[in-house]
């Protein structure tokens, strides 16, 4: 049974750039539309392995107490552009956070009630620039305009198919100028060995987490080695109101 939403799921365009609109899904076509992006993404790149009854579907249990963001090519008709969205309630009716299952959160107790947990995000290679992602945050933000949560908390993934060099420096790239507050640490349940792996070169930031960071995000813990999915999971929690300061008034909203 799925979970009772603080606010009705809206069905109009939440941002708009030229021809990407980002709306969130309300059919099962749309969410299985994002889904088999979220496969391609996460099978085909990232060498995950993915389980589920439908090859070429990601698709787990968290799918049913969630909205699903995404960004379409309106000339296309194709999803290019998702995140997976849990408000706090949903949590509780799922039996938890999907972060929860990666990192230990007691830390983050006494702001529980306020997190909205962002995950499986992703988009299309032919489509990550910045104007897809900034479509992304403004949709999040329009999302959930007037609702009384303040932070979101979610994982920016890294691809460890070169055994998690890239990754480890990544982290020791952002952590000093991006870590949290020693009250809101997490900490990994695999943690990803840092002082073996990272190399200390020059690393580009990936999209997403220019995302995460232009929008006030930060660092709350070290990475999470996710071996299934072949990647690192980099802890990430940001006040909401800077995502509608930032994002959402640079892009037409519907009226």
């Amino acid at each position: 049974m799925a979970a009772v939403l603080e606010a009705p799921i809206r069905t109009d365009v939440l941002a708009r750039a030229g021809k990407l609109v980002a709306r969130i899904a309300t059919t099962p076509q749309q969410i299985e539309a994002a889904q088999r992006l979220r496969w391609r993404v996460f099978s085909a790149e990232f060498g995950a392995r993915l389980g589920g009854a439908t090859p070429g579907i990601d698709r787990d249990l968290f799918d049913r107490f969630c909205q699903h963001l995404v960004v379409e090519d309106s000339e296309r008709g194709e999803v290019v552009g998702t995140y997976r969205v849990m408000l706090p309630e949903q949590a509780r009716a799922a039996g938890g956070l999907y972060t929860e299952g990666e990192f230990f959160t007691d830390r983050l107790r006494p702001i529980r009630h306020e997190l909205v947990e962002l995950g499986r995000s992703c988009v299309h290679p032919d489509y990550r620039t910045g104007a897809t992602i900034m479509l992304l945050w403004a949709g999040l933000g329009e999302m959930l305009a007037g609702l009384p949560h303040r932070y979101l908390i979610g994982c920016a993934s890294v691809p460890t198919a070169d055994g998690g060099g890239y990754a480890a420096s990544l982290w020791k790239t952002l952590w000093p100028a991006h870590a949290a507050p020693e009250e809101l640490r997490v900490f990994p349940k695999r943690r990803l060995p840092l002082e073996a792996l990272a190399h200390g070169c020059d690393v580009v930031v990936p999209p997403l987490i220019k995302g995460y960071l232009r929008a006030g995000g930060r660092l709350i813990g070290e990475p999470h080695h996710d071996v299934e999915f072949g990647c690192a999971d980099l802890p990430m929690l940001l006040a909401l109101d800077r995502i509608e300061a930032r994002y959402s008034r640079r892009f037409l909203r519907s009226a």
